[in-house]
C-alpha cells in the first residue's frame, strides 16, 4: 500500500484536514462523560434544574460541533479517496495500454479487469476509512484512558487490563482473515473469467445447449467464492461478541469496585458513570479500529495485486526514429531468420522465417490451422518482438522506430472484426482522425461496403452498437477493412478478414484493393487458396516453418503442402489457371 500513497500527493491538504477534524470531533466526545458527571453530581444531587438545562445545552453544543467536524472530515476524506482512486485508475489503465501482447498474455484479461475495478475500489475504500479513523480511534482509546486517570488512578487499572485484552482479540481475528481475503480476490478473478467467457461465447453456449452446464460451472465457482467469504465472515463475526464480553466484564468490575470507592468518598457517583462511559467509548473506538484494519487488510491485498501489474514492465522498448528507412530501393518489410515463441510456450510458433516484401507488392500467406500465419503478421506492426532474428521496416530494424510511427504506417484488419459503439463515421475515423466524408466513402467503396451503407437511411451517421451487434459478420468485416484503408497506410494487413464474405464479394474486394491502392504493400492471410492465388508472392507455412515461397504456379510445381491445399479446395481447372 505504501507504493500507492503517491497518488495522494495532489490531496495533501485533504489528507491532513480530514484526520484533524476527526480528532477535533473526538476531543468533544471525550468531554461528554465529564459533563454528564457534572449533571449527576451537581444538578441532580442539588435538584438544580437551571444547571441541568445549562449543561444539557452544553451537551447539545458539543454534539453539534462534533457533527460539523465529522461531516467536514468525511468531505475531505471522500475527496482525497476519490481523487486517489481516479488517479490510480487512470495510471493503471495507461500502464496496461503500454504493455505488449506478451505481458497481456501472461497476466490475462479477466484478472486485469478485476484489478481495474474491484481492487481499485477496495483500495479507495481503504484510503477513505484510514483518513477518517486512523487517528480518531487511537486518540479516543488513549484519551479515554488518560481521562480515567484524572478521575481515579485505582479504577484506571481496569482500563489498563481491558484495553490490551481487547486489542489482542482484534489482532488475532484480523491476522486470521488476511490470507482469506487474498484468496477471495483470487476467486473473484475466476468468477470474472467465467463471466467473460460466457458473455463472449453466449451464442456458442446456446448453439450447443450448454446453458445448464455453464450455470452449474458458474454456481460452483461463485459457491467457492461464497464459502471463502463466509469463512472470513464467521471469523470476523467473533469480533463483536468477544470484545463485548471483555468490555462488559470490565464494566462489571468498574461497578463492583466503584461501589466501594464511591462509598469511601474517593470518587462521586457522576464520576463512576463517566468511567463507564469512557469504557464504552473505548469499546466503540476499538471496534471501529477493527473494522478499519479489516478494510485496510482488504485494501492491502488489493494493492499488492495492483502493484503486481505496475511491476510488470513492458518488455518492448521504443526506438526514436520516425522518418523513412534506409537509402535506395529497400523492401517495405523484410524478415531475416525470424523465430518466435509465446510466453511460457515450450516450442516456437515460428521457426527460421526469411522473406522480403517490396513496396506495392501483394503477399499471400496460407497454411493450415495453427501454422503461424497470424503470428507472422503480428510481428510486422510489432505487437510482439522476435525471439531470434530480426524484422526490418524500410531497411532498418523495426526496434529503431517509434511504435506510434510504425502503426500509423500500417493498417491491420484482425481476424475478429471489432467495432466500437458510436456512429459509423466515428468508427471510420479511427483510421484517420481528420478524415473527410469523401475519404471515408472512398474507403467504403474499396471495401465493398458502399451498397449496404447507402441502403441505411442514416448513412455515415448509422449507430453502431457495442461490438457491432446490429451488423452481420460480413458487414462488420467490410467496415473494419474500410477503417484500415481510411488512413491510406503504406502496408495493409488482412488477417483472414474476408472469411465471412461470399466468394464474389471477396474477389471484388481483392480486385478493388489491387487497382485502387497503388504502391501499398498488402499482406493477405487466408485459408482460401482462391484469395491468395493471384498474389505477387505466396508464403506457405506449415507448423511454424516456411514450407514454400513463390507464385501460385511455382508453388504448385515445388511445394507439396500448397498443392494439397489447392487440390482440396479448387477444381483441376482452377488449380491450373493462372
Amino acid at each position: 500500500m505504501r507504493e500507492l500513497i503517491r497518488y495522494l500527493k495532489d490531496y495533501k491538504k485533504e489528507s491532513i484536514l480530514g484526520p484533524l477534524f476527526k480528532m477535533l470531533e473526538a476531543s468533544f466526545e471525550l468531554f461528554v462523560p465529564l459533563v454528564m458527571a457534572a449533571i449527576i453530581d451537581t444538578g441532580i444531587r442539588n435538584h438544580d434544574r437551571p444547571y441541568i438545562w445549562h449543561m444539557g445545552l452544553l451537551l447539545v453544543f458539543f454534539g453539534g460541533l462534533g457533527l460539523v467536524c465529522s461531516l467536514t472530515a468525511q468531505y475531505f476524506a471522500a475527496k482525497a479517496a476519490m481523487g486517489f482512486g481516479t488517479a490510480l485508475r487512470r495510471d493503471l489503465f495507461a500502464h496496461i495500454n503500454n504493455m505488449s501482447y506478451t505481458e497481456l498474455d501472461i497476466l490475462g484479461t479477466p484478472t486485469l479487469v478485476t484489478r481495474m475495478t474491484s481492487d481499485i475500489n477496495q483500495t479507495q475504500a481503504g484510503v477513505n476509512l484510514v483518513l477518517r479513523l486512523f487517528l480518531r480511534s487511537p486518540f479516543i482509546v488513549v484519551g479515554a484512558v488518560l481521562m480515567a486517570f484524572t478521575i481515579s488512578v485505582k479504577m484506571t487499572v481496569i482500563f489498563l487490563i481491558a484495553v490490551p485484552v481487547i486489542s489482542l482479540i482484534i489482532y488475532f481475528i484480523v491476522k486470521s482473515t488476511i490470507p482469506i481475503y487474498k484468496s477471495a480476490q483470487a476467486a473473484l478473478d475466476r468468477v470474472s473469467l467465467l463471466t467473460r467467457e460466457n458473455h463472449i461465447g453466449s451464442r456458442v453456449v446456446r448453439a450447443f445447449s450448454k446453458q445448464q452446464e455453464e450455470i452449474s460451472r458458474f454456481e460452483e465457482t461463485t459457491g467457492a467464492l461464497t464459502r471463502i467469504q463466509l469463512h472470513a465472515g464467521r471469523i470476523s463475526a467473533l469480533l463483536n461478541p468477544a470484545t463485548y464480553v471483555v468490555v462488559n466484564l470490565a464494566i462489571m468490575a468498574i461497578l463492583w469496585s466503584g461501589g466501594y470507592v464511591v462509598d469511601s468518598g474517593e470518587i462521586t457517583q457522576g464520576e463512576l458513570i463517566a468511567l463507564i462511559n469512557y469504557m464504552s467509548q473505548i469499546l466503540l473506538a476499538l471496534i471501529a479500529l477493527a473494522n478499519l484494519i479489516i478494510t485496510f487488510t482488504k485494501a492491502t491485498a488489493s494493492a499488492i495485486r495492483i502493484n503486481e501489474v505496475f511491476h510488470t514492465q513492458p518488455s518492448m522498448h521504443e526506438g526514436e526514429k520516425t522518418g523513412s528507412g534506409g537509402e535506395g530501393e529497400v523492401p517495405a518489410v523484410e524478415f531475416r531468420q525470424v523465430s518466435f515463441s509465446y510466453a511460457n510456450a515450450k516450442e516456437n510458433a515460428l521457426e527460421e522465417i526469411s522473406f522480403s516484401a517490396a513496396q506495392g507488392e501483394t503477399i499471400g500467406i496460407i497454411g493450415g490451422t495453427g501454422a503461424g500465419k497470424s503470428t507472422l503478421v503480428h510481428l510486422i506492426p510489432r505487437f510482439y518482438d522476435t525471439s531470434k532474428g530480426e524484422v526490418l521496416f524500410r531497411g532498418r530494424p523495426i526496434q529503431e522506430y517509434r511504435l506510434e510511427y510504425i502503426r500509423s504506417r500500417i493498417g491491420i484488419v484482425p481476424q475478429k472484426a471489432v467495432l466500437f459503439q458510436g456512429t459509423l463515421r466515428d468508427n471510420m475515423k479511427w483510421g484517420k482522425e481528420e478524415a473527410s466524408d469523401s475519404e471515408i466513402r472512398e474507403s467504403l467503396d474499396i471495401a465493398q461496403a458502399t451498397a449496404f451503407v447507402e441502403g441505411k437511411k442514416e448513412g455515415l451517421d448509422l449507430k453502431i452498437h457495442q461490438g457491432g451487434r446490429n451488423l452481420s459478420g460480413g458487414q462488420r468485416q467490410r467496415l473494419t477493412i474500410a477503417r484500415a484503408l481510411v488512413g491510406k497506410p503504406d502496408i495493409l494487413i488482412l488477417d483472414d478478414s474476408a472469411s465471412a464474405l461470399d466468394f464474389a464479394t471477396d474477389a471484388a474486394l481483392r480486385k478493388a484493393i489491387k487497382e485502387k491502392t497503388k504502391g501499398m504493400t498488402v499482406f493477405i492471410v487466408s485459408q482460401r487458396a482462391s484469395s491468395i492465388k493471384h498474389a505477387d508472392k505466396i508464403l506457405v507455412l506449415d507448423d511454424g516453418r516456411m514450407a514454400g515461397m513463390g507464385t501460385h504456379r511455382e508453388l504448385l510445381e515445388n511445394c507439396r503442402v500448397y498443392e494439397e491445399i489447392c487440390t482440396s479446395q479448387l477444381s483441376r481447372e482452377e488449380v491450373q489457371r493462372r
